[in-house]
C-alpha cells in the first residue's frame, strides 16, 4: 500500500517564438509551453508520475494554477486504489460537483484533469513496468470499455455498440503488436510548413521530408491566398504530383471565405484541410466539407471533449479525427474518442507537435491499431522535430515512421535540468534572455 505525498506544478516554457517554429496564420508568434505536473508517492524505491498540458506561452501560468487545484486533493490518497480503478478516477474528477461548474467538460479546468490523469496513467504504466501503447493494449475489451464514459453518447454509439468494436478488434491483437514492433507506424511531418519560413526554408525542408522517408507533409495556411498559392506549388513541384500534401488553416476562415479560398487551392490535390474555421462550429465544418468533398476536412486538436467528437462525426463535418493529447481530459477521454471515431468508420490522425505531444499521442494511435480500429489504414501521426531532447525516453521517429517505445510510462517524463532550465520566469533560459517574447507578469509583490 502506498500514499501520494507530493505534488509539483511547473510553469515551463521554451523561447520557441524567436526561430517562428510553430507559427501559423492565427499563433505568429507562440512560446510552446507546457504546464508540468509530477505526482509522488511514499513507495520505495521512489517512483513519480508525470503528466502536462501543452500551451503557447502567455496563460501557461493559468493552466498550472488549474493542474495544481485539482492534484493538491490526491496528497494522502491511496494509489492502488486510484491506478486499479481509472474509469471511476476519471469519472470522479470529471463529474465533480463544484469543478464541473467552470466547465462542464472544457477549457482550462478540462485540460487540467487531463493532466493529472495522465500523469497517474504515467503511474501506472510503470508499476506494470510496460509502455502505456501496450498496457492499454494488452487489457480485455471490457477492461477497456470500463474506463470510458459512455454518458451523452448513447444517441450514436451505445455500449453494446462500443463493446463490439472493441471485441471484433480483440482477434489478431498480438500479431498486430508483432507488426507495430517489426514496422512501427506512419508519421508526417509539419516541419517544413510553417508560415514564418522563407521560401528557401520551405523547400529545403521539403527536400529533407522526402530524403528522411516521410510519405506526407502538412503546410499551414491561411495568411494571404497569394502566399498559399506560391509555398504550396513549390512543396508540389518538389515533392512530386501523386506526393500527399495536407493544408492547415489554424481556424483562421469564416465558412463561405474557407469555400471560396479552397477552390483555389483544389488544384494542389490535398491530402486533407484542416481546422479551416472555428473548432467549436460544427456546422459550418460540415457546410465547408459538403462544398471542398472529396477533400476530407481533417480536426480535432482544439475539440474540447468527446460530446463535440460525437456531433462532428453525426453531422459529417470531418471525415479525418485528429485528437490531442492534453486538449481532453487525458488518456479514458480519448479512448471514448478513437472509440466513436471506429464506430464511424473515420480514421484517426493525431495533432502532435508542440511540447511532448508526440511523446504521449504515439501511444494513443498505437493502442487504436491494436485493440481499437485494427488497422492503420489510411493513418498516420503527426511529427514535429522540436524540443525532443527534453524528455527522458524522446520519441524514435525515423525512416518516415514512428518506433514503438519500449520504455514504461507514457513518456511524458521531462529532463530535470530541462524543468530547472526552462521554469518560467525564473530559469536561467529566461534571465538571461532580455528580449524574451513573452515577459514575466507583474505582480502584487512585484508593483
Amino acid at each position: 500500500m502506498s500514499q501520494i505525498t507530493e505534488v509539483e506544478v511547473i510553469d515551463l516554457r521554451f523561447p520557441t517564438s524567436l526561430s517562428l517554429d510553430g507559427s501559423d496564420a492565427m499563433n505568429p508568434d507562440p512560446d510552446y509551453s507546457a504546464a508540468y505536473l509530477i505526482v509522488s508517492t511514499d513507495a520505495q524505491p521512489a517512483e513519480s508520475g508525470h503528466g502536462f498540458v501543452f500551451t503557447i506561452g502567455r496563460g501557461n501560468d493559468i493552466q498550472t494554477e488549474a493542474i495544481r487545484v485539482i492534484a493538491e486533493t490526491l496528497i494522502g490518497r491511496n494509489v492502488e486504489a486510484i491506478i486499479d480503478d481509472m474509469g471511476g478516477f476519471w469519472k470522479e474528477l470529471v463529474h465533480d460537483s463544484q469543478m464541473r461548474w467552470l466547465g462542464p467538460e472544457k477549457g482550462v479546468s478540462h485540460m487540467a484533469i487531463g493532466a493529472v490523469v495522465n500523469a497517474m496513467w504515467d503511474l501506472k504504466a510503470k508499476r506494470a513496468e510496460m509502455p502505456l501503447w501496450e498496457l492499454l493494449g494488452s487489457m480485455s475489451p471490457q477492461e477497456i470499455l470500463d474506463l470510458v464514459d459512455l454518458r451523452y453518447l448513447s444517441d450514436f454509439m451505445s455500449t453494446e455498440d462500443a463493446l463490439a468494436v472493441l471485441q471484433k478488434a480483440e482477434s489478431g491483437k498480438p500479431a498486430r503488436m508483432q507488426k507495430l514492433r517489426e514496422s512501427g507506424y506512419m508519421a508526417y511531418t509539419t516541419s517544413p510548413g510553417w508560415l514564418g519560413y522563407s521560401d528557401e526554408k520551405l523547400a529545403r525542408l521539403c527536400r529533407e521530408a522526402i530524403d528522411d522517408g516521410f510519405e506526407q507533409i502538412k503546410l499551414k495556411v491561411g495568411g494571404n491566398r497569394d502566399d498559399d498559392i506560391r509555398r504550396l506549388r513549390i512543396a508540389r513541384d518538389i515533392c512530386g504530383p501523386d506526393f500527399p500534401i495536407a493544408i492547415d488553416a489554424n481556424q483562421h476562415w469564416d465558412a463561405d471565405e474557407a469555400v471560396d479560398w479552397l477552390s483555389e487551392l483544389a488544384e494542389f490535390d490535398l491530402r486533407w484541410v484542416e481546422e479551416p474555421t472555428s473548432p467549436d462550429d460544427v456546422l459550418a465544418h460540415a457546410h465547408i466539407q459538403k462544398h471542398i468533398s472529396p477533400t476530407p476536412i481533417a480536426t480535432g486538436e482544439h475539440c474540447q471533449n468527446r460530446i463535440v467528437f460525437k456531433q462532428f462525426l453525426q453531422a459529417d463535418a470531418l471525415r479525418v479525427m485528429q485528437i490531442d493529447a492534453t486538449r481532453v481530459a487525458g488518456v479514458n477521454e480519448n479512448i471514448a474518442n478513437l472509440l466513436l471515431a471506429a464506430h464511424a468508420g473515420v480514421p484517426v490522425c493525431p495533432h502532435a507537435g508542440g511540447v511532448g505531444l508526440c511523446e504521449l499521442v504515439q501511444h494513443m494511435s498505437m493502442f487504436d491499431f491494436i485493440a481499437v480500429s485494427g488497422s492503420t489504414e489510411d493513418r498516420c501521426i503527426e511529427f514535429v522535430d522540436h524540443l525532443h531532447e527534453h524528455f527522458v525516453t524522446p520519441v524514435d521517429v525515423h525512416s518516415g515512421r514512428y518506433w514503438a517505445p519500449s520504455t514504461p510510462g507514457t513518456g511524458a517524463e521531462i529532463k530535470p535540468e530541462s524543468l530547472k532550465a526552462f521554469a518560467f520566469p525564473e530559469g536561467p533560459e529566461w534571465t538571461g534572455l532580455a528580449d524574451a517574447t513573452i515577459q514575466p507578469v507583474p505582480t502584487e509583490a512585484s508593483v
